[in-house]
């Protein structure tokens, strides 16, 4: 049933798109290349959305408009050609395989959706910017080990789809119905008469102040902190209420945005402590206008009157009650085993820099291609001869050229080619090895690091293992992606002693400075209890131990890396939020250290984008 419900909004954003194009951002679809997603596009095709495709390998001017440089070198004369974005004016543009996109080309895109104009590319100055207004279709194919899209055009598209899990046969039953017998495409377009009508009624619908209200609480308890989303949200909501033809935003306008615009960018789940505060704010609030009724109250004889008169209709629900019903819509979309990932997502506005891939690399001579630059040529850096002949057709009247088919070229034309790698990364994971429970979190561990170092050769990932324990902190196991040599390493490793946490972060952190230096991005996993009780002389004494712990984490949080903390506490130790907080990283608790969650919560990390 989820998943026929996914396949209705996901043909429900498509009639959205056609009423609305622009006013909402867009959509991002993720899924891979199949049935699933060709039945969809077959349906966009359909509809009355004028689409401009974007290819992957297109240039800056060809996506804003500049020299037409072929004309220019056959004719010998200047000529202009429009951008695609100005063709996709009052329709989309539709980027396949989004997720490896440059993100030289998305930064206008994006700025194009902000100011709704394209600076003009013109050898004249004064040229005056391009008005266009456009939304942006997404197709992201990346699988769980790759990046997805760009946090620039995540934040701008308002309808999120995930149709990953989707099976053919999930929407075979349900879109018989709606089949064009000659194409077997699903059919969405609106007649004209239908659509004008649709897109006349969205200028008059307005949210309520209590619709706004609800609408941004429920994206701060979900963990969202653009206030870009609540707008889009709301205007999603607009949308859903004209293709229903309602006069006013309804409670199901609102589900809908929120199941489709809310729930996917959820980095947390509500606050338990925030909704009964929030309740018991609402149970105050009626007791108080409940008294003042009271007070008001006319005499029994008025009232005697008024008991003859029409029972007045039912009040309208409180923005606290909007609130909780669109809360229960997005939580109720999110699938299964969401809770660990939600959790082990770092803050974006930390700063971190290191993902799932490892940072990214810029050189001249492999790699993926990356827009070219200007440069001269010479060792290994290699000539672009378009973009060279590009930067020198604008100039041939002021150089003199007379000889048609020559074109004079100068040393500041050239550009040379860049390109882009993904450097590999590693994973230190700090073990625990004091306390009682060492023996089972070791054990746990082990299997954990087992099952991430059997995919590690295609991801070009490693692991590294520092182990503390009583007075010291010692490197078990330098990088690698043996995983034999992580099974006997981790075989006689003792237990017990105290807990010298600063030594751990301090040995983490020179590990992540010698891996930098050679080019790899650290990934930090603490598990532990957080409980420091030796100092970084290898003396006891918990405070200065809980010290030299927060020194050291706030050092980590310097180096940009992203981190998780695992807390094997009893129940979640605010002490050791702090210390992940502090780090700058995720936090977990998990008191039964589990060897799947620990991998999955791992993996979860390596996911995050760069």
């Amino acid at each position: 049933m989820q998943g026929i419900a996914a396949w209705n909004d996901a043909i429900t954003s498509l009639q959205l798109l056609q009423i609305d194009p622009h006013g909402f951002g867009g959509i991002w679809l993720k899924a891979p290349f199949g049935p699933v997603r060709e039945r969809w596009l077959q349906a966009l095709q359909n509809s009355s959305v004028k689409t401009v495709k974007l290819p992957g390998n297109i240039d800056l001017e060809r996506l804003l408009g500049g020299i037409d440089l072929s004309t220019t070198l056959q004719t010998g004369q200047l000529h202009m050609q429009n951008g695609l974005l100005q063709q996709a004016h009052q329709g989309a543009v539709c980027i396949s395989m989004a997720e490896r996109f440059p993100s030289a080309l998305v930064a206008p895109i994006a700025q194009a959706m902000d100011t709704q104009t394209i600076p003009a590319l013109n050898v004249k100055s004064d040229a005056a910017p391009i008005n266009t207004q456009f939304g942006v279709i997404a197709l992201d194919e990346s699988l769980e080990d790759d990046a997805p899209i760009g946090k620039a055009l995540q934040e701008r598209l308002g309808i999120w789809l995930d149709l990953k899990d989707l099976a053919p046969s999930d929407i075979q039953a349900m879109t018989v119905d709606a089949l064009d017998s000659d194409s077997q495409a699903i059919e969405v377009q609106f007649s004209e008469a239908h659509l004008q009508q649709m897109q006349a009624l969205l200028p008059k619908l307005q949210w309520t102040h209590d619709q706004a209200l609800a609408m941004c609480a429920t994206a701060q308890g979900l963990g969202i902190d653009s206030l870009r989303i609540p707008s889009l949200a709301l205007r999603v909501a607009c949308c859903h209420a004209a293709l229903n033809l309602r006069t006013t935003v309804e409670d199901e306008d609102l589900e809908f945005a929120a199941r489709r615009v809310l729930a996917p960018r959820a980095t947390q789940w509500p606050s338990e402590q925030q909704e009964e505060s929030a309740a018991e704010e609402t149970r105050e609030e009626t007791r108080e206008e409940t008294s003042e009724e009271k007070a008001e109250q006319p005499p029994e004889s008025e009232q005697d009157s008024e008991d003859a008169q029409p029972e007045s209709p039912p009040s309208e629900p409180t923005a606290e009650d909007l609130q909780e019903m669109m809360v229960a819509a997005a939580l109720a979309s999110l699938p299964p085993g969401m809770l660990d990932t939600l959790m082990t997502q770092a803050g974006r506005s930390q700063g971190n820099t290191s993902g799932r891939s490892g940072q990214f690399k810029t050189g001249t001579q492999r790699g993926r291609p990356l827009p070219p630059r200007p440069g001269r040529p010479g060792g290994h850096s290699r000539l672009h001869v378009l973009a060279t002949l590009r930067a020198a057709a604008p100039k041939q009247k002021l150089r003199g050229a007379k000889v048609q088919g020559r074109v004079a070229i100068r040393s500041e034309d050239f550009h040379v080619h860049r390109y882009q790698q993904h450097a590999s990364s590693c994973l230190i994971l700090a073990l625990d090895a004091s306390g009682s429970a060492a023996l089972q979190r070791l054990a746990e561990a082990k299997g954990a690091v087992e099952l991430l170092l059997q995919q590690s050769y295609a991801r070009r990932d490693s692991v590294c293992i520092v182990a503390f324990r009583g007075a010291q902190a010692q490197l078990l196991l330098p990088m690698t992606r043996s995983l034999v040599r992580a099974k006997r390493a981790m075989t006689g490793l003792p237990g017990g002693g105290g807990t010298p946490l600063a030594l751990a972060l301090k040995m983490a952190y020179e590990q992540a400075a010698q891996l930098h230096r050679q080019g790899v991005t650290p990934i930090l996993v603490m598990l532990s209890d957080g409980r420091a009780n030796v100092t970084l002389q290898g003396l006891g004494g918990r405070a200065q131990a809980q010290a030299d712990a927060l020194q050291w984490s706030a050092q980590w949080r310097q180096t940009g890396h992203r981190s998780l903390w695992i807390d094997t506490s009893l129940q979640p130790d605010p002490q050791v939020q702090n210390l992940a907080h502090t780090m700058g990283g995720s936090y977990l608790p998990m008191p039964q250290v589990q060897a799947q969650r620990v991998a999955k919560a791992m993996d979860n990390l390596r996911q995050l984008a760069a």
